[in-house]
């Protein structure tokens, strides 16, 4: 995660708290220059400082500054350039693009993911349900609908 923070107010704080939740299995390394630590993990000043090429790089900064971190997305190896809800910058999408990453804009990484692995609650917590109706709990006595 690139602009990560240790501000519980930030977005990038409530994404990184998701994703290092028992909701995920990825392992989340973050990017900041002025951070040291987050939520207990090492902060790395540079994308060139992670200990591997991470899959993907999640990107919280503003978006004159996408085509920079894409530049050092493709130099270390990303697969995949995202770019958080409200940042678009076509320069970075076609550095990335160009260089075979996929790419990915103005998407929140944590409201996909529960989007696609269980469910989205309202309060934005992962429900495990994928589906469209609501559940039956045990023990629950349903009515059988009218053919009228």
């Amino acid at each position: 995660m690139v602009g990560a923070s240790s501000n519980p107010a930030r977005a990038s704080y409530f994404v990184a708290t998701y994703l290092l939740s028992s909701s995920t299995d990825y392992t989340v390394w973050f990017v900041n220059p002025r951070e040291t630590s987050i939520l207990g993990h090492p902060v790395y000043p540079t994308l060139a400082d992670l200990p591997e090429p991470p899959d993907l790089v999640d990107v919280f900064r503003r978006a004159v500054e996408l085509p920079g971190v894409a530049r050092d997305a493709v130099g270390i190896g990303a697969r995949t350039f995202w770019a958080q809800l409200g940042l678009w910058n076509e320069e970075a999408a076609t550095l990335a693009h160009g260089a075979g990453l996929s790419v990915v804009m103005n998407r929140c990484l944590k409201i996909e993911h529960a989007r696609f692995a269980g469910g989205l609650h309202l309060a934005g917590f992962d429900t495990g349900v994928i589906s469209a109706k609501r559940a039956v709990r045990p023990g629950q006595v349903t009515r059988a609908r009218s053919s009228r």
